[in-house]
């Protein structure tokens, strides 16, 4: 049962339409059939790297089920832990195009999905706590309530065995009952990471706080090890409890898909984390890979191989993070990427 998992994830993937035209979707006439899911894209991006990655989920008895998997296989990820639920149907969604690097519109059809059935019936041990670590992100535990209760029980699991835990936010208002229950069901899931990923703009929601040293501040007090707050533009701010910084965006020329950003960022930062890196050089890392994520179409498709990110760290000689300065309180108020092989 144990494959020896360098990390653990669960949650909901979906067969995603990506119109082939800009335009409303009801005026599109013809789409590409993608992979989509917040959670999954983290295991795509970390298994190119060369991790070991199981994903926990459900799919229905369909052809956009065995396209998951199918796509499970191609990425080299482990699906001991994947359902078969014939029940249910996998849930798909459709994504607009847009021609001006804005977010594109995007339409769901997942309520009653079988990942959404999800539960701690699902949870096995011998399968989950041999791994180093668990990656976490907001969408699985909002699809339902039986799925948020498997979240808990993950972070819970994995925490009383020592291993490192991420979580990134990654809001949807929408499945939510309230706005109340988002940040109060998010927040009680972020007290058991080790590491917090939210944008700027969520964790203005989660915490209330509008600075990013503040809102990192918000979960170190809650027992973070370290918080990374996605800056958009401006790249990334890290704090930790000896350190803080702001490592600066890559430069992108043309911004075709914005979706998938964040995962990409994610990557980024879990595989640093991983492989010891210091927090400043995993947060470039993530920037850079986040970079890549928004200059083609798909949630995943422009996440590298491993080979793919030596070749860019080698040509960008900028392989680690940021030059800190910091003000009289000890936060960072400037940093720059200049550190190279």
């Amino acid at each position: 049962m144990n494959p020896r998992l360098d990390v653990i994830t669960y949650g909901e993937a979906m067969a995603m339409f990506v119109a082939a035209e800009t335009g409303p979707l009801a005026g599109v006439g013809q789409f590409t059939k993608r992979i989509a899911g917040a959670d999954l894209n983290v295991a795509i991006g970390l298994s190119r790297l060369g991790f070991k990655v199981g994903w926990m989920s459900r799919v229905g008895a369909d052809s956009f089920g065995q396209y998951v998997r199918d796509t499970l296989s191609r990425e080299g990820i482990d699906q001991q832990c994947v359902t078969t639920d014939p029940r249910y149907p996998t849930g798909f969604q459709l994504k607009s195009k847009t021609g001006d690097g804005s977010d594109p519109a995007i339409e769901y059809f997942r309520k009653g999905s079988a990942a959404s059935h999800l539960s701690t019936a699902d949870y096995a041990s011998s399968y989950v706590l041999p791994a180093r670590h668990l990656h976490l992100t907001g969408v699985a535990p909002a699809i339902s309530a039986s799925s948020r209760e498997l979240a808990f029980l993950l972070a819970h699991e994995m925490r009383a065995a020592g291993k490192t835990i991420s979580f990134d936010p990654n809001l949807r208002p929408t499945l939510w009952p309230s706005r109340e229950a988002m940040v109060d069901g998010l927040n009680a899931l972020a007290e058991l990471a080790d590491w917090v990923l939210p944008g700027i703009g969520e964790g203005e929601i989660l915490t209330g706080y509008t600075k990013p040293e503040d809102i990192a501040r918000f979960y170190l007090d809650r027992g973070a090890r370290g918080v990374v707050i996605k800056l958009g533009a401006r790249g990334a701010y890290f704090r930790t409890a000896d350190d803080a910084g702001v490592v600066a965006a890559q430069r992108v020329e043309q911004v075709i898909d914005t979706v998938g950003a964040g995962d990409g960022f994610a990557v980024g930062v879990i595989s640093g984390l991983l492989e010891r890196l210091e927090l400043p050089e995993a947060v470039a890392r993530g920037n850079r890979i986040g970079a890549l994520a928004i200059q083609v179409i798909g949630d995943s498709e422009g996440l590298p191989t491993r080979a793919e990110l030596d070749a860019l760290e080698r040509a960008t000689g900028c392989v680690s993070g940021a030059t800190v300065k910091h003000d009289e309180h000890g936060i960072a108020c400037h940093a720059t990427v200049d550190a190279r092989r």
